[in-house]
């Protein structure tokens, strides 16, 4: 049961109040949305060994041992469910100097995706060779995106601009160690154990998306009329009434590949060592720190994270080279790239800690020690929020609120429906013209239904929770124009 504390706070008592209670951010709308699945995941997630802390999410819903939607905290313990399956899963804006009129023309939207579509694949196991104008990446760049992560001879070699780097939540991950070395070797024994027999094929995904709810979104720029909005805008690179393109993609079936193979490796350990899975749920295994099997599930999950950031980096390269062929002139800043699927050490409460966030985002304010030497130093880094193409998504910044969630906040709306209930419930007559009455444009015949704007929640009562809660403030609406999506079902 769900305890109100404030209009948009709550918390959910542990059995027997036997420590920490979990925090509930959402509006009253939102509380009773929460189905039973995952808030017993959440419970489960909060009573598992070495966990100090979860924050259920105004997004949260049923995920892989832990909601999507959470927040779990532990200074002791790694675990791999409250990352997910796509590790770095994660979102990046493009801020482009056009003027909303030069998209107002159907013809020259439609040309700009083809263009897009020409360069950056969709789908289950789609990669280079299944489009034009895509960048080659041999097994010898690959080897070096996935150890080395956006270093200056990745993007030099890929055609990404440098300075796009230092727009990164994380632009490089190291191994366990800190080294990239270590990164090298866990590789070197990955391949050599035959556990991803096509690691050159999954290379060359690199530059696409995936299926599901991965998608490339052609938006306009709308800054909120308020002196801080603007001010964080012009910190950002944000043009009011500009285009811009939002992409929220992963690391594709590379990241898949070492996820699944580290969900069978503690499966297996934990079988040998007869540890019993917390809450009786295998989803939930982990690796105490330090130990060996720590070190490897950390090395997996930075292989995977360095992969997803060089995609993202390389998308908005090849999505910008796109703009240019339709519209000569057209030039790109790299407004912020940042992650809802990953676990970082950091501060929390004074102690170094594993944060992981399962289809949530970090949201640090500006002055926070985390941010110094960045560009966002007094601002607060962007926080990049998809809701749907009908209604909208947002960029938002951090307030001092958001330190009672382990400085996180929701990954976007989340869904209402399932895969399966969204096909059985949503008509697709009825959908696609809803994206006509809105002048959206999309690569699809047929609008994927189980990805239907009504599949997910209210986008607006989620960003009342948000910001009732004192977690962040808007900067800008983004507006779509155009979608570009995958038409079959998601693997990765």
């Amino acid at each position: 049961m769900i305890h109100k504390t404030d209009e948009a706070l709550g918390f959910i008592p542990l059995p027997n109040n036997s420590g920490k209670p979990i925090t509930v951010v959402g509006t009253d709308a939102i509380r009773d949305g929460f189905d039973a699945i995952c808030l017993d995941q959440a419970v489960n997630s909060r009573l598992a060994p070495g966990v100090t802390d979860v924050i259920l999410n105004p997004d949260g819903h049923a995920g892989y041992g832990a909601p999507i939607g959470c927040v779990m905290v532990s200074p002791t313990h790694i675990y791999p469910g409250p990352v997910g399956v796509d590790i770095k899963c994660s979102m990046s804006l493009l801020q482009l100097n056009i003027t909303e009129d030069a998209l107002v023309d159907k013809r020259t939207r439609r040309q700009i995706i083809d263009a897009i579509v020409a360069r950056t694949p969709t789908g289950a196991g789609r990669g280079q060779r299944s489009v034009k104008k895509s960048r080659h990446v041999d097994r010898e760049l690959g080897t070096l995106a996935v150890t080395e992560g956006a270093s200056q001879r990745v993007c030099q070699a890929l055609g990404i601009p440098l300075e796009w780097a230092l727009r990164c939540e994380d632009s490089q991950h190291t191994g366990h160690d800190g080294t990239h070395a270590a990164l090298a070797l866990r590789l070197e024994t990955i391949l050599a154990a035959g556990r991803i027999r096509n690691f050159a094929e999954k290379m060359q995904q690199l530059g696409s998306y995936g299926g599901g709810n991965h998608f490339g979104e052609c938006e306009i720029t709308r800054v909120i009329d308020r002196p801080s909005a603007r001010d964080a805008a012009a910190v950002f690179g944000l043009l009011d009434k500009h285009a811009s393109f939002l992409s929220h993609c992963g690391s594709r079936g590379f990241g898949n590949l070492l996820a699944q193979g580290q969900f069978k490796d503690l499966e297996r350990k934990f079988e040998l060592w007869g540890t019993p899975y917390p809450s009786g749920d295998k989803k939930l295994v982990y690796a105490p720190l330090g130990t060996p099997e720590a070190n490897a599930y950390l090395d997996d999950m930075a292989l995977g994270a360095n992969f997803a950031t060089v995609n993202h980096l390389l998308i908005n390269a090849l999505v910008l080279e796109a703009f240019q062929e339709v519209l000569p002139g057209t030039q790109g800043n790299f407004v912020y790239f940042i992650s809802h699927n990953i676990a970082r050490e950091e501060i929390i409460d004074g102690t170094k800690a594993w944060v992981h966030r399962k289809g949530a985002t970090r949201a640090i304010p500006g002055g926070h020690f985390a941010l110094a030497g960045t560009p966002f130093a007094k601002t607060g880094h962007p926080i990049l929020l998809p809701g749907n193409p009908r209604d909208g998504s947002v960029v938002m910044v951090a307030q001092g609120g958001a330190e009672r969630t382990a400085w996180s906040v929701n990954h976007g709306a989340g869904r209402a429906m399932g895969r399966k209930h969204a096909a059985r419930t949503l008509d697709q007559a009825t959908v696609d013209a809803d994206f006509d009455v809105s002048d959206i444009l999309t690569n699809c015949r047929k609008y994927p239904i189980d990805e239907a704007p009504d599949a997910y929640k209210n986008f607006s009562e989620v960003l009342r929770s948000v910001e009732t809660a004192g977690l962040a403030t808007p900067v800008a609406k983004l507006q779509a124009r155009f979608v570009i999506k995958d038409e079959t079902a998601p693997d990765d």
